[in-house]
């Protein structure tokens, strides 16, 4: 199946997504309309993005001394996806957008990622701006959000810093009140900052007249101290240049500097930074100190950056599972025109006959139908959790209240399982290309390396794995798991009913049970030590569970499609959800074991017996 076909078939037939212009807020839309949307996406990927994948990789990101340059080729880009409208598609009207449902907006935006993730899709952007359109002041959102939500303006996320890399606990970036009248100021209450953040994606360029950076620093207490731990912790708007109340430049930059550029293994494209707040290369307003205009509350900073760390998560994994889907339809169509090798069998190695494709063996088959499980069910995941986003906001109180619970406990998944396996998919992409695809002749070897960041950034797999068993799955005295289980009992009792899919409902049953049995363990003593040692083999399982569960949910709605839909992607679809069960979900059994018994191996052992 091509991706637009996929695509259809998920937000369609499977997620009913035409049926929400039956809601007030998308009223004025339709299929067509949402067709219109996914047809110019899809041209623009494929005329401004696909064609630059390997030039963005190959001419990074450079700075001269006053500015970081980038190719042509990611200017002309970017112009055309603002252009689109797709910065602000599913914002209201009144600030410039189309009032689309997210999972529309969502399956738009798969195609840029698939085309070039390192061009990028200005996920930050949007994200940045939307937390700012939840917990900032009106003047906030009319300046700062509405100038990112046009294209005017970039956006970032500064959490990470030297000395303290995922640890937020240790942040040291202060914030101290800019003057007695600080408070004063129309854009937010005025602090100066001095810090230095790393890792931010995006943090210098000119793609933009403007870079707004959405900051995480400390307000000193009484007695000039940093608040230990994330309680003292704020949340501040940093403007790379310094505006106005009218959203003009003032010709001022503000105290913000680039510390140098960071060059990574893959993502080549996306400039990638260390910035200097405070350092005293330039003094807005004639101080040194970063100027930051406060969002929220003091000290309630970690808060109010969840709303965009969650979207960024769930962006990283569709950005996996596009990744991942580029090099299976790469090898994909390798396979299919690659003659090598002949039967096997008796006359397996006999040279008068003629090769056979490579797609013809066995074991490339296998490599291929992984590929397909892993990256067309990781698709399926993210397409939901933007459907549970059009749920939460537009769906009643009771069933939007399901929708956030649902969410919270599915991002973990959300992030950490495509950044996994759709990498995997990355590696049997290689992996059938053979020796060639470990060279620069094909895309396979950039696939893989831009896949491999997004284990770790926006938090690493061992961090979402803490998240899910420490905390999502207690939250509310467990209700966010127990509502996972009953929408996953509910495809099990429909499946069973369906012949071609009773076998599989039963595994999916059992696996439910094993992972509620497994939870269960792992807290039965109250010690997060003794819980949390066997985190990552825990989230594992889940996510292979929730993957089982959408396979068997999709493979159930492809045989309930009318017969105008082709035979072979229907059987596609059964094939990648047999495989899945028969390849894949047993696999829980080994991860759960040592989550079961509380295995300390690896947390016991001493550190010079390594």
């Amino acid at each position: 199946m091509s991706l637009r076909s996929t695509l259809d078939f998920l937000i369609y037939d499977w997620l009913g997504a035409a049926s929400l212009n039956q809601r007030e807020r998308f009223a004025d839309h339709s299929r067509e309309t949402f067709d219109a949307v996914l047809d110019t996406c899809e041209r623009i990927a494929r005329e401004k993005y696909a064609p630059f994948n390997r030039t963005v990789d190959t001419q990074e990101p450079r700075f001269d001394g006053e500015k970081v340059i980038l190719p042509q080729a990611t200017h002309d880009a970017h112009k055309a996806f603002v252009e689109s409208g797709m910065m602000s598609a599913a914002q209201d009207y009144d600030i410039g957008g189309m009032q689309l449902p997210y999972t529309v907006q969502s399956a738009a935006n798969s195609f840029f990622a698939m085309a070039s993730v390192s061009i990028g899709s200005n996920m930050l952007t949007s994200g940045n701006a939307n937390l700012l359109m939840v917990h900032g002041t009106g003047m906030q959102k009319e300046v700062f959000a509405k100038n990112e939500f046009s294209g005017r303006w970039a956006g970032t996320m500064c959490l990470s810093e030297p000395q303290a890399g995922s640890s937020l606990s240790d942040v040291a970036t202060r914030a101290v009140p800019d003057g007695p009248d600080y408070q004063q100021d129309p854009l937010g209450p005025r602090y100066r900052l001095t810090g230095n953040k790393m890792w931010i994606s995006s943090g210098d360029h000119e793609l933009t007249e403007n870079i707004v950076h959405i900051v995480l620093a400390k307000i000193p207490g009484e007695n000039g101290r940093l608040v230990p731990g994330t309680r003292g912790i704020s949340l501040f708007i940093v403007p790379k240049k310094m505006v106005d109340t009218k959203s003009e430049l003032t010709g001022e930059r503000n105290d913000v500097a680039l510390a140098g550029l960071n060059h990574k293994l893959g993502w080549r494209g996306t400039t990638n930074t260390l910035l200097n707040f405070g350092e005293g290369k330039f003094k807005p307003q004639g101080k040194g100190g970063a100027i930051g205009y406060l969002v929220g509350q003091p000290g309630k900073g970690l808060h109010c950056m969840f709303h965009m760390m969650n979207e960024a998560r769930i962006g990283v994994g569709m950005a996996a599972t596009m990744l991942g889907m580029a090099g299976y339809h790469a090898s994909l169509e390798y396979a299919k025109t690659r003659p090598q090798g002949r039967p096997l069998g008796i006359d397996g190695k006999d040279a008068s006959r003629p090769q056979i494709r490579i797609i013809e063996h066995a074991d490339v088959r296998r490599m291929l139908l992984a590929q397909k499980a892993y990256c067309e069910g990781a698709l399926a995941l993210e397409l939901y959790c933007a459907r549970l986003v059009d749920e939460q906001r537009t769906g009643s109180p009771e069933a939007a209240d399901e929708a956030r619970l649902l969410l919270e406990v599915l991002t973990p998944i959300a992030k950490s399982w495509p950044s996994e396996w759709c990498l995997e998919a990355n590696s049997l992409a290689i992996q059938v290309h053979g020796g060639y695809g470990y060279t620069r002749d094909f895309p396979v070897e950039q696939y893989w390396r831009d896949n491999r960041l997004n284990m770790i950034h926006e938090g690493t797999h061992g961090i979402q794995a803490t998240d899910l068993l420490g905390r999502k799955v207690l939250m509310e005295d467990g209700r966010g798991l127990q509502l996972l289980a009953q929408r996953i009992g509910q495809t099990v009792v429909r499946a069973a009913k369906v012949p071609e899919l009773a076998e599989h409902a039963s595994a999916l049953a059992q696996a439910l049970k094993q992972v509620s049995s497994a939870t269960q363990a792992a807290w039965s003593t109250g010690q997060p030590t003794d819980a949390l040692a066997n985190a990552v083999p825990y989230m594992q399982a889940f996510g292979h569970t929730v993957l089982a569960w959408l396979w068997l949910d999709v493979a159930r709605a492809a045989l309930q499609t009318d017969a105008s839909r082709s035979v072979a992607s229907t059987a596609g679809q059964l094939g990648a959800a047999r495989y899945f069960y028969h390849y894949e979900l047993p696999k829980i059994a080994a991860w759960l074991q040592v989550v079961q018994e509380r295995d300390l191996t690896c947390a016991s052992l001493a550190e010079d017996a390594f």
